[in-house]
């Protein structure tokens, strides 16, 4: 299916056509990694990867103190045989309300969960397990979903919701010059209300409401294997923000069993910069103070591997601790409410303001 292009002349997008270049030449040659003593490694061309021989967690049957949960485990295990067995799926949430009593909250199921994943070596989705949508995308792509379902995500007033089976869809077809990841719904809301998918088609943007859920990253990793786009995020100049954009690119510590289907390193940081702080002379009082919470998820995410492969993004987080001011995307509507759609990103993608 091909897109009629709305936007901006071919001419704008020469940077970004540069920048998808270099990234499938990157591609073809491959990456190396830095090694780590831990349960988990970094490599660059995969995200945080739980090492091979990693430290094991043991549960006994025949302690007292872990008994109960060897027994959620069997039991959830059991559910997942006759998920298999009768080839149907449930959701997490499904799988709690079954005994609302005996599993006592949500993250007591998500963790086993995460937990046989790791221990089998296998998706979610292999375990006939879904993961409940709460992502929404919108732009130059359409899409067939598992059960001959046609969706359109061209740009209107509302989004599509990300696919629960993100893994059934088929038949993606976009000519999206790129994917933008947009931190919040109501700043994703606001481009949308402001029409940028049509000012700057093609391209498609992204949100996935804060810390994104599985199905938001799968979506995103799957359009990065059969597009090769060039994928940027435009966060909060938080240390909040910046998590979440390393949960996209890197991945987590939790979920690193499944990096190879989840991270994109080839990511990369848009806006709103710590930098564009002082460049764009953003009044004190549309910042926030950093809380000591802040000041230790900054150190926090400094000592990571990852960083030292990104200098760029270490200036910016010491032009953060060096302010100690926090700013979020909407301070930008202090020039005027529509300067985030009409000239901070058309300039940013135009003259290669990414890191």
């Amino acid at each position: 299916m091909a897109f009629a292009p709305m936007g901006p002349e071919a001419s704008f997008f020469r940077v970004l056509d540069q920048h998808r270049v270099s990234l499938i030449e990157s591609l073809k040659e491959g990456r190396g990694e830095v090694p780590r003593k831990e349960a988990s490694r970094f490599e660059d061309s995969v995200g945080l990867q739980m090492m091979p021989h990693c430290t094991t967690k043991k549960i006994k049957s025949n302690s007292a103190q872990s008994a109960q949960r060897f027994a959620l485990i069997l039991k959830i295990l059991s559910m997942i045989y006759k998920l298999v067995q009768s080839n149907t799926y449930a959701t997490k949430r499904d799988i709690y309300y079954t005994d609302i009593q005996l599993f006592g909250n949500q993250s007591v199921v998500d963790n086993i969960i995460n937990d046989i994943s790791c221990m089998l070596k296998v998706s979610r989705r292999n375990l006939h397990i879904l993961s409940t949508s709460k992502g929404l995308i919108a732009g130059n792509l359409s899409f067939i979903e598992e059960d001959g379902t046609k969706v359109n995500c061209t740009c209107g007033s509302t989004a599509v919701a990300v696919p629960s089976n993100v893994q059934g869809i088929r038949n993606l077809a976009t000519d999206a010059k790129f994917l933008l990841i947009i931190e919040k719904d109501a700043t994703f809301q606001r481009l949308l209300d402001d029409n940028f998918c049509n000012k700057l088609s093609p391209c498609i943007i992204i949100t996935g409401k804060g810390v994104p859920d599985l199905n938001t990253r799968l979506l995103v990793k799957k359009l990065w294997d059969t597009f090769h786009l060039p994928i940027f995020t435009l966060v909060d100049a938080d240390p909040h923000g910046i998590e979440i954009m390393c949960i996209y690119k890197y991945g987590s510590m939790s979920m690193s069993f499944e990096a190879h289907n989840l991270t994109v390193p080839t990511i990369r940081w848009l806006g709103l910069l710590p930098s564009d702080i002082k460049r764009l002379n953003i009044p004190r009082d549309t910042l926030i103070p950093l809380t000591i919470r802040d000041h230790m998820k900054l150190d926090s995410i400094l000592k990571r591997p990852y960083v030292t492969c990104q200098p760029f993004w270490k200036k910016e987080m010491e032009i953060m601790a060096e302010l100690k001011m926090k700013a979020e995307i909407q301070a930008l509507t202090f020039i005027s409410s529509d300067y985030l759609s009409r000239v901070y990103l058309p300039n940013k993608l135009q003259f290669g303001g990414w890191i």
